[in-house]
């Protein structure tokens, strides 16, 4: 963020404004020697979504895992497969250049304090911006430690002869295993813990050597949850546009690639701001700050089949522009004002009389 602390005095009482019809390059945002430039914002919808990664490796023994563990339908190929477990929506600001304004300063009056976002997008007046609040991002759970099969292993299943035979001693060891833990539990084991601490190391040490050793016949299943963000800045109506391709064998796609399913977008103006009736020309003429009044909009994102989610956001660029007055700004008042990021309204404000 950009905070500009102005030396020359300041007053909207009497400032100028221009109304930027077309971006240029050289309508720069900031402070030069006249006055400051600003942008208002238009509103993004950021999209996330949380896609896990499933990834299976067959056990060594896979092919004998109905034979000596009774494991049915146990797959002796690996496969990768991909699902979105979730997806959400939230705004947050961007600059719109079509709604860029100038200010002029006047030195008879009070210094002023203007943030800006680093995209040039006012913020606050004589105060601090308020930190946007988004939604934390995604942190993976730890993955479990697998102890690794072969250290299990006794001498004499490693020195069969035949992989057939290292599968039924393994699974000889894994009903021993199996066995043991029955008896901790039902109290009936020979040598008993002294308390329940080490009950309870005894029994998830079993548990880990059973799960390690059954992996060998029923192969290990790894899942990985990635996070994808798209942001999608929406300047109009639209009913069914493309916003990304799913693969469950690839994951995401490129959008021309059709082995992914495609998933749409439906961004409806809930219209929620009248048109002003005033006339515009005539404001433009006036002194003060221009401001976001931010209409609303409904998002959906579905499939082929069915809406996934459904949310409705405000929407800046389907709202109006309004002036907030410049007699809020003369010396008379200590005057602070909090924009919203994301659509561009007040926020808050405050004036303080002087004593």
């Amino acid at each position: 963020m950009k905070r500009v602390l102005l030396g020359l005095s300041f007053a909207i009482c009497h400032l100028s404004f221009s109304f930027a019809q077309t971006s240029t390059s050289s309508y720069q945002p900031g402070v030069n020697a006249e006055g400051a430039v600003y942008f208002l914002p238009k509103t993004a919808v950021r999209i996330t979504l949380q896609i896990e990664k499933t990834t299976y490796r067959p056990g060594e023994f896979a092919k004998y895992a109905d034979r000596y563990l009774r494991l049915k339908n146990v797959s002796t190929e690996a496969s990768v497969d991909y699902r979105i477990t979730n997806i959400r929506q939230e705004a947050i600001g961007v600059a719109d250049t079509t709604k860029g304004f100038s200010v002029k300063f006047d030195p008879k009056t009070v210094a002023a304090n203007i943030a800006l976002s680093d995209d040039g997008v006012l913020l606050a007046v004589n105060a601090t911006p308020s930190p946007l609040q988004l939604q934390a991002p995604f942190k993976a759970a730890p993955r479990p430690r697998l102890l690794n099969p072969r250290e299990l292993m006794s001498e004499e299943i490693l020195a069969a002869g035949s992989t057939a035979k290292m599968a039924e001693l393994t699974a000889q060891d894994i009903y021993e295993i199996r066995e043991s833990r029955k008896l901790l539990v039902r109290g009936q084991a020979d040598n008993m813990p002294q308390d329940g601490e080490q009950l309870r190391l005894m029994l998830n040490q079993l548990e880990a050597q059973d799960r390690s050793l059954t992996s060998l016949f029923s192969g290990t299943t790894i899942r990985d949850t990635t996070e994808h963000i798209i942001t999608i800045v929406p300047v109009k109506e639209t009913e069914r546009q493309l916003l990304f391709r799913f693969s469950k064998k690839l994951g995401l796609v490129e959008d021309d690639d059709l082995a992914g399913e495609p998933y749409y977008i439906r961004v409806v103006n809930l219209h929620a701001v009248p048109m002003p009736e005033e006339d515009s020309k005539k404001k433009k003429q006036e002194s003060g700050l221009y401001i976001n009044v931010p209409g609303k909009m409904k998002v959906t994102i579905f499939d082929a089949v069915e809406p996934l989610v459904s949310t409705e956001l405000p929407a800046a660029q389907f709202g109006n522009i309004e002036l907030l007055s410049g007699a809020l700004f003369n010396k008379r008042y200590a005057t602070h004002l909090w924009l919203n990021p994301v659509t561009g309204a007040v926020e808050r404000l405050e004036a303080e009389q002087p004593k």
